[in-house]
């Protein structure tokens, strides 16, 4: 593997060098080949799950890379934490892909560091599932996101309530970077760091924006604006729930990090919380796009001394940034919701008809990809036509008279919609039973089976319906947990 680290070139402040703790007896368990051939991992290397195994369970140190552990901060649920980082990672180093993309390639579970804050620095096997598994799922459904390269099995226990079987999951990410990063040195009143590490995400995010001096900083802000408005708008066309937006959870380069408490909304409502640690829905569904827009303000903070020496005069050029935000977000949702609805030409009066919709599903308690399913059938099919009549009344009638006065060819119409609703997505109550039979089985086979369904979300494979049922229950009483 070629290593061609960049970030270990900033000052020590950010980040501490430090080896992964070497475990037992590691077994590969799941390996990402299409991405392992996309990162350029040498064949030979693909072929040989031991070595697999010890290199990315963080026993075998290849040649090139530099391991280290990342300083950073955050506001979880509101609430500042000066020091956070990463006390159960370790950044192994970047490499660039043959489209010349770099990637960080990471090790979650791989043992203590200094911001370990008394956690013993390890991973359940659950938690390393549930990140390979839905993160894979994300990036079929063409949401942005980390990927998952491996999961290997420590040999060791962790405990948790129980003791449970280890392993450590291999992260790939466009970098590392996060709100709390900033945070963690404007903090410190250390702005000289905060600028060197926002040289640092120009130059490797936007490089475009280099050499405009001051005003580079509020273009950086922009351009994270819109990122982060797009990955929302992204998770709420399928349904996703990150379930701890905190910002040492948002991605600067606008990936989806972190699966912890994460969940898929089965019956629409805005107001949907599976994270048992949400008490008071900070992070429900229909939260999520206030919480980005408090999220960026947190980084304008941060950013306030390198864009100009006077406060007020730097405020003044940033806070519409953030004012926008709500509108650029309706904007965009907007236009999303109309694709979900086969609208080729969206327009403002189309809002009426989509509230309407979406208020119908939460009145009659619908599922949310199912129902977006039917009606991209419906379309062509006279039988789910019928249903989804009965199912939304009127509003499948105006639909329908929507369709018909933009025009155009009832194909397009529907190759439209099948591109923006999934007929499948990863259901909790089936990412639970596949983790389950995984742990007590010792076998991936489960997991398995289902990435070959999820990976595949736009087409009905034959196995597809095994999986594309929704929970009897609703999802009523189920939570999702931290893995720490």
């Amino acid at each position: 593997m070629n290593f061609s680290n960049t970030y270990i070139n900033l000052p020590e402040i950010f980040y501490q060098k430090i080896l992964p703790t070497p475990v037992k007896a590691p077994k590969l368990l799941l390996w990402n080949s299409d991405l392992a051939e996309q990162l350029m991992i040498p064949p030979e290397l693909c072929n040989d799950p031991e070595s697999l195994a010890h290199i990315f369970v963080g026993n075998r140190i290849l040649p090139g890379s530099e391991p280290l552990a990342a300083a950073y901060a955050g506001h979880q649920f509101g609430h500042f934490v000066p020091q956070l980082g990463d006390g159960r990672a370790h950044l192994l180093g970047e490499v660039v892909d043959h489209g010349g993309h770099r990637s960080d390639i990471q090790l979650k579970g791989s043992g203590r560091t200094s911001f370990s804050r008394g956690g013993d620095g390890r991973c359940a096997i659950g938690p390393a599932l549930r990140e390979f598994i839905m993160s894979e799922a994300m990036y079929a459904l063409r949401v942005p996101t980390t990927r998952c390269l491996a999961v290997v099995a420590t040999g060791e226990k962790v405990f948790r309530d129980t003791p449970l079987p280890g392993a450590v999951v291999t992260r790939i990410a466009a970098s590392h970077l996060r709100v709390g990063t900033f945070e963690y040195f404007a903090a410190r009143g250390n702005f000289h760091a905060v600028q060197q590490l926002c040289d640092y995400a120009i130059d490797r995010h936007y490089p475009q924006l280099k050499q405009q001096g001051a005003v580079a900083y509020v273009e950086f802000i922009d351009h994270v604006i819109a990122r982060q408005i797009e990955l929302v708008v992204e998770w709420m066309r399928v349904g996703f729930i990150h379930g701890v937006m905190n910002t040492d959870n948002t991605s600067i380069a606008g990936e989806t990090i972190d699966y912890g408490p994460c969940a898929m909304m089965g019956i629409y409502d805005l107001n949907t919380v599976y994270s048992s640690i949400d008490r008071m829905g900070r992070y429900a569904f229909g939260q999520q796009s206030n919480i980005i827009q408090w999220n960026m303000s947190r980084l304008v903070e941060c950013l306030l001394p390198l864009i100009d020496d006077d406060y007020d005069k730097a405020v003044a050029q940033v806070e519409p940034l953030i004012a926008e935000m709500a509108q650029r977000f309706e904007k965009h949702y907007m236009a999303m919701m109309a694709k979900k609805l086969g609208l080729l030409r969206y327009q403002h009066e189309d809002n009426a008809l989509i509230g309407e919709l979406l208020q119908r599903l939460n009145d009659k308690q619908l599922d949310y990809t199912v129902t977006f399913h039917l009606l991209t059938n419906s379309v062509l099919n006279v039988s789910d036509a019928a249903q989804m009549k009965q199912k939304l009344g009127a509003i499948f009638d105006r639909w329908q008279t929507r369709l018909k006065q933009q025009g155009g060819d009832l194909l397009e119409v529907q190759e439209l919609m099948r591109r923006h609703n999934p007929v499948v997505i990863p259901r909790n109550h089936h990412v639970e039973r596949v983790i389950q039979d995984c742990q007590q089985n010792g076998t991936t086979t489960a997991a398995e089976n289902f990435l070959q369904v999820v990976r595949s979300p736009y087409v009905e494979l034959k196995e597809t319906g095994v999986f594309q049922d929704p929970p009897r229950d609703g999802d009523r009483g189920y939570h999702t947990f931290c893995g720490t």
